[in-house]
């Protein structure tokens, strides 16, 4: 990926609880730049900076900027996951994926819609040019389209969505307008086309929705 490789591969071998803290350090660093600046874009000296590490504590931890990038992409997953089973693990109805899509557009307004996702701007990055990072962060993609299409099972199970709608299908179509918002919204630096997007795919669950006397709605 264009960056230097010192060290060899590192063994696995026991960290102190300050070793532990200083790679934390590293990788809240690496998360932090890599997300405004890309992961090509970002040395290890950058991320050394930001951290404040020296040479040896870095390639203590992460033999080479792979190491670093792979660890990173399991991080940030992580992290999304976790935001993301807040919102979506106990999904039961149409308005709480409204709550929920109010609470990404809300949070990616802060940055004018600039960067774009998290996971998305890395696996346009690194899709060709790590087999293993991409299918890190394929996994990653399939376990929140899963929370999603689980709620959609729940109503679909409760009677509040028709008994024909595909959890698995509208899963899909809600996270591709997710990530094609979010890159509308970095290029455009305005959240406004994401809301298009999460909008129409919204529209369309809609469509499979059930009014209570029984009634698919119109």
């Amino acid at each position: 990926m264009g960056d230097e490789q010192v060290a060899p591969p590192s063994k696995q071998r026991r960290i102190s609880q300050r070793g532990i803290a200083t790679r934390e350090r590293i990788l809240e660093a690496a998360n932090r730049l890599m997300f405004v600046r890309g992961v090509n874009a970002t040395t290890l000296d950058d991320v050394r900076e930001a951290s404040q590490t020296s040479k040896s504590q870095l390639y203590h931890h992460f033999a080479d900027k792979q190491e670093l990038v792979r660890e990173l992409v399991k991080y940030r997953g992580a992290l999304v996951l976790q935001r993301e089973r807040g919102g979506l693990e106990r999904l039961r109805s149409f308005s709480g994926l409204v709550r929920w899509r109010n609470a990404l557009v809300q949070a990616n307004s802060l940055n004018n819609g600039k960067y774009g996702c998290g996971l998305g701007s890395m696996a346009v990055e690194l899709s060709d040019q790590d087999e293993q990072a991409r299918a890190m962060l394929s996994e990653t993609f399939a376990a929140w389209g899963k929370l999603i299409s689980d709620g959609l099972h729940r109503m679909r199970d409760s009677g509040a969505l028709r008994q024909d709608a595909d959890p698995e299908k509208l899963a899909t179509g809600l996270m591709a307008a997710l990530q094609g918002g979010y890159l509308l919204a970095n290029a455009a630096h305005n959240v406004a086309p994401m809301e298009v997007a999460l909008d129409m795919a919204l529209e369309h669950i809609k469509s499979f929705l059930v009014e209570p006397s029984g009634e698919p709605t119109r």
